[in-house]
């Protein structure tokens, strides 16, 4: 995508499309690149969230430094805890030293002064959330299995496709947390909202695949094409993505064919 004010050199990777819908969203994102607040990054799922919280990072000041990516949704709340703030073990007893250290390093300590990316925030439990908030407000946080708190300057982005606000009425959610992240929120325009980037979307995802299993597809039939257009796509991009890589596989020529097209078309349309 390319985006007036944004310098030839800065990659944009992943952001494809030329909607008046997606213009917005990305003008947005390039203001609060330019600042160095948190971020809060809402859409539905497979909206391409992530994918945007990575072209931020790409064009802020903190572009050189990590980018820390932790799922709040996948994991238990003991996991979460460990991946975020690390944990302490033993080293073996033939080793020089049996003195006390974590494993490894917490996700806060490789996102030190990059970005702590927490993928579905409203899924951590509220105990997390108010370490969250510590780190924010003072930052610093108090490893796991240490009695010191460490300093620590980071970036925090995080995305939802709940609605927080609510989640706060339910108390499923810190109001302050959310107060801190609102403050710089941008919302992610689901599919159905940009549909004049779904034949560019299509391409893109032809190309990448077609490299991956050396095919050299051209071209997409106008009946393929606006059965695309014309879907609802509840999953977003990542039911496209997931689609045109289905049909790449069952495709011999140069011509995209779906998975089943003309028997099972209403499976596209309305999946």
């Amino acid at each position: 995508m390319s985006v007036e004010g944004v310098p030839a050199a800065v990659s944009i990777q992943e952001i494809v499309g030329d909607s008046p819908a997606l213009k917005r969203t990305f003008k947005q994102a390039m203001k609060i690149a330019a600042q160095d607040t948190p971020v809060l990054i809402v859409g539905e799922p497979g909206s391409g969230k992530e994918s945007l919280a990575r072209a931020i990072h790409r064009i802020s000041s903190r572009r050189h430094e990590s980018f820390v990516k932790v799922s709040c949704q996948t994991a238990t709340s003991t996991v979460l805890e460990n991946k975020l703030f690390g944990h302490e073990s033993r080293v073996p007893a033939h080793t020089a030293s049996l003195q006390p250290r974590r494993t490894g390093l917490a996700s806060l300590d490789l996102a030190h002064n990059g970005v702590l990316f927490l993928d579905e925030i409203a899924q951590a439990p509220l105990h997390l959330q108010a370490k969250l908030l510590s780190i924010l407000e003072h930052g610093e946080f108090e490893p796991i299995g240490e009695a010191h708190r460490v300093r620590v300057d980071v970036r925090l982005m995080a995305t939802t496709n709940k609605d927080l606000k609510a989640c706060v009425a339910q108390h499923l959610f810190l109001e302050d947390l959310y107060l801190r992240l609102s403050k710089c929120s941008i919302h992610v325009p689901p599919l159905r909202e940009r549909r004049d980037d779904i034949p560019l979307l299509a391409y893109y995802f032809i190309r990448k695949f077609g490299r991956r299993s050396d095919k050299n597809i051209k071209h997409i039939p106008d009946s393929t094409m606006r059965l695309l257009t014309q879907a609802y796509w509840p999953g977003n991009i990542r039911q496209l993505e997931v689609l045109i890589e289905q049909a790449v596989a069952f495709t011999d020529g140069l011509e995209l064919r779906l998975p089943n097209f003309g028997d099972d078309e209403d499976r596209v349309v309305n999946a």
